[in-house]
């Protein structure tokens, strides 16, 4: 009898505040699903803008915050990705939204080689090294003529008007051909942007999750338990590389135009990336979120200053360092001790609360 009511103990990770966001999260999602019917074209613009920006700093916090792997070469994916969309639609004639898929595993494959050279970095060089790599990248796509060499060129006319997806929405709800467009290329973000998310947080609650941990705590100490480092660090690099290549390759279905120098731009995708995970909180799920909503709302209310907005940006990151090193989002979760998308395994169970639900001496 007794051992029929012996306490036993069980790991959790789910928090009350969690609940609850997951509850108003859900609410979220569907009224993002349903803007596109709700506001104007430009506010659907600017969200395809917030969720993209998301993607990539998702990607780029899976490789810095969770692996350690600090990157200033993520831009070579974005570029990769989006050459890859515009020569399987102008040259083959593939739809744009199956091209996006295929440039992601463009991107992943394109990763492959760069891993083999940077992963034998470490640190600052290992950062210099994808850099190098990234700008080797785009000197090599500028020599594409086929895709108009160093000047760019635009996806043809129809490619993006007949795309899979845009009939039906001009039939139902009585959109023009670029209304649709851009609603679509919206869903296939927001679609994105969940799949990210999800994947993230699942890898980081499963045993992988652990082990990406200890890589990035101690790679030593973790060799020495029997953690394949480099095993984690590839998958996590390679995954990075697919979601950010799907990323840039929609990214440029949406901007229907392409060049080199904006494929391939370190600002663009690597340094407001890095800005939004910096400010929001590096090693949280949470911290790209909150870190995109202020970068949008800081870019359009700076806009008009010109070259004083880059300078405020980076201020805005300096005093962010100086006084909330863990970003917004580890600042508030510390004081509060919320967490979201909570990670934590919080062992429960036992005699105490075996006692407390009225165990054999309660």
């Amino acid at each position: 009898m007794e051992q029929l009511l012996a306490p036993t103990f069980r790991v959790e990770t789910r928090t009350g505040a969690s609940m609850a966001f997951a509850i108003i999260a859900a609410i979220v999602v569907i009224l993002a699903f349903l803007a596109p019917l709700l506001v104007s074209r430009g506010a659907v613009q600017d969200l395809f803008f917030i969720l993209t920006m998301l993607v990539l700093a998702q990607c780029w916090n899976l490789l810095a915050g969770y692996a350690g792997l600090i990157s200033v070469g993520q831009q070579l994916f974005v570029g990769c990705g989006a050459y890859a969309m515009f020569a399987l639609v102008s040259i083959f004639g593939l739809d744009p939204v199956a091209a996006v898929i295929i440039a992601g595993l463009f991107a992943a494959l394109i990763a492959v080689p760069t891993a083999f050279f940077t992963f034998r970095l470490y640190g600052p060089y290992f950062a210099i090294g994808t850099w190098v790599i990234a700008e080797v990248g785009r000197l090599l796509f500028a020599q594409w003529k086929a895709l108009g060499g160093g000047t760019g060129t635009s996806l043809p006319h129809d490619a993006t008007r007949d795309m899979i997806g845009v009939w039906p929405l001009k039939s139902l709800f009585r959109m023009k051909s670029a209304q649709a467009g851009d609603a679509l290329t919206y869903w296939l973000a927001l679609a994105l942007a969940l799949i990210t998310i999800g994947a993230i947080y699942w890898l980081l609650r499963s045993r992988h999750g652990l082990g990406l941990a200890a890589v990035r705590d101690n790679e030593q100490a973790a060799r020495a338990v029997g953690v394949d480092a480099r095993r984690m660090k590839t998958m996590v690099y390679l995954t990075a590389a697919f979601l950010t290549g799907c990323c840039g390759a929609l990214i440029y279905v949406q901007e229907q135009r392409i060049s080199p120098d904006a494929a391939f731009s370190v600002i663009d995708w690597t340094a407001y990336v890095i800005f939004i995970v910096v400010i929001g909180g590096i090693g949280t799920v949470e911290g790209p979120i909150v870190g995109v909503i202020v970068f949008f709302l800081l870019q359009n209310l700076l806009a008009g200053y010109g070259s004083w907005y880059l300078l405020i940006l980076g201020l805005v990151a300096i005093v962010t360092m100086l006084f909330a090193p863990r970003g917004l989002w580890g600042l508030f979760s510390d004081r509060t001790g919320i967490q979201l998308f909570p990670v934590r395994r919080i062992l429960k169970g036992g005699p105490l609360e075996h006692k407390q639900m009225g165990g054999p001496n309660g």
